[in-house]
């Protein structure tokens, strides 16, 4: 109750004591465009972050629960270590299922490097066995001893070298969109302290006045904070919905276009960019609330 007390008189505040801010003037401005500006940051860095992450859970769980087989053999054993191996995979405990490719789609995976045109058929092309793990999945290092045991020319590929790096990157990336909130953050309690402390040097005679009069610095410093701090969220509500705008103009999520057309925002992460401008609005209140009591302290 004594929260809701204390907001609803931050919201209405008292109009004697807002004549001491002025309404308008370079402070002012330079509050409203700072929050706008990194508020609009705020929503790339927040899509980035989230858009990363879900990346980051995409190729995990695209490589996880599969693994290739790849077997170099001359063209007259291809098809009897082709066999061989699917016998030992079906026996395999982890092993949900294991079948090998044809040509037509060895020549659709090597299409993207060599061309629609690649002769398969007349080339010493490996051939692919894809391999489907259970829930549970299966040894891939005795696998692959066994492998090398029975059929030579069999090599167990089960992807962590490719996904350990790429789940990697995607998770500092995400972790870097997280940093660049905080520093967005910091740069708006900086940039409004700065103005506060303009607004407050320029009213130092109207500062005096009232304290001739009776007025506690707790009471001007409040009018500061009031009015500083409507400012940081009407700007960063400018600033959020202008960069959730540019967002929505982002490519849509393709699987041919990777993660270039995957930056935005996907179901109910758009609601995340909806709590900037109350961040926004509780860093302006602690920053002008300290630069406020601060600077009062030193004016005589």
């Amino acid at each position: 109750m004594a929260f809701l007390n204390r907001l609803g008189a931050l919201l209405t505040g008292d109009p004697r004591a807002d004549r001491v801010v002025p309404p308008s003037g370079a402070a002012a401005s330079l509050t409203v465009l700072s929050a706008g500006a990194m508020a609009f940051l705020a929503v790339f860095a927040l899509a980035l972050s989230l858009a990363t992450g879900r990346l980051a859970d995409r190729w995990a769980g695209a490589l996880s629960h599969g693994a290739t087989v790849r077997i170099s053999a001359p063209a007259e054993q291809m098809a009897a270590q082709t066999r061989l191996v699917l016998d030992i995979l079906a026996v395999t405990p982890g092993v949900g299922s294991a079948r090998a490719l044809d040509a037509a789609e060895t020549k659709a995976l090597l299409a993207p490097w060599f061309g629609p045109d690649l002769p398969v058929e007349s080339l010493p092309i490996p051939q692919l066995i894809e391999v489907t793990e259970t829930g549970a999945g299966f040894d891939a290092e005795g696998l692959r001893l066994r492998l090398s045991a029975e059929v030579p020319g069999a090599m167990l590929d089960d992807h962590q070298r490719w996904r350990r790096p790429l789940v990697t990157a995607a998770e500092r990336l995400r972790t870097l969109g997280l940093f660049s909130l905080g520093l967005i953050g910091g740069a708006l309690a900086a940039m409004v302290t700065l103005a506060a402390q303009a607004a407050l040097a320029a009213n130092g005679q109207v500062i005096r006045t009232l304290r001739l009069v009776g007025a506690r610095d707790i009471y001007i410093a409040r009018a500061f904070v009031r009015r500083f701090t409507l400012r940081a969220l009407a700007g960063a509500a400018a600033g959020t919905v202008a960069g959730m705008a540019a967002v929505a103009l982002l490519p849509a999520a393709e699987e041919a276009g990777g993660f270039l057309t995957g930056l935005g925002f996907a179901g109910t992460g758009w609601f995340w960019p909806l709590a900037i401008p109350p961040f926004a609005a509780i860093v302006a209140f602690w920053a002008t609330r300290a630069a406020a009591l601060r600077t009062l302290r030193g004016v005589q």
